[in-house]
């Protein structure tokens, strides 16, 4: 199976710290200069729609080491901002939902 330009599979990387007035946009352009960025996002609170002070660029391997290596503690927006390779997701229980057992 190919993968984008050759140069391994897809690479989702943390970025935060982030200012609060920072696009995804942004985010991409600072990252491009590395290689193609895939997708460029940034976490959104749901509430208040702000922006929670972090997100996630997704490149190919290579480019994304390269750009983690790189950014690191760098200044983005007039942030010192961290940037590494994402972890997954850790399990959460789930919270249980109204409609649940009838009241006695």
């Amino acid at each position: 199976m190919a993968t984008p330009l050759g140069k391994g599979a897809p690479l989702n990387i943390y970025v935060g710290n982030l200012s609060f007035r920072f696009t995804a946009e942004d985010m991409a352009a600072a990252f491009r200069r590395f290689g193609e960025v895939t997708t460029s996002q940034i976490v959104m609170d749901r509430e208040t729609g702000r922006s929670r002070g972090f997100g996630f660029v997704e490149m190919n391997d290579e480019d994304g080491r390269r750009a983690i290596e790189q950014l690191d503690g760098s200044d983005m927006g007039g942030r010192r901002v961290t940037v590494n390779e994402a972890r997954p997701r850790a399990e959460r229980p789930r919270r249980p939902t109204s409609g649940g057992r009838p009241n006695r």
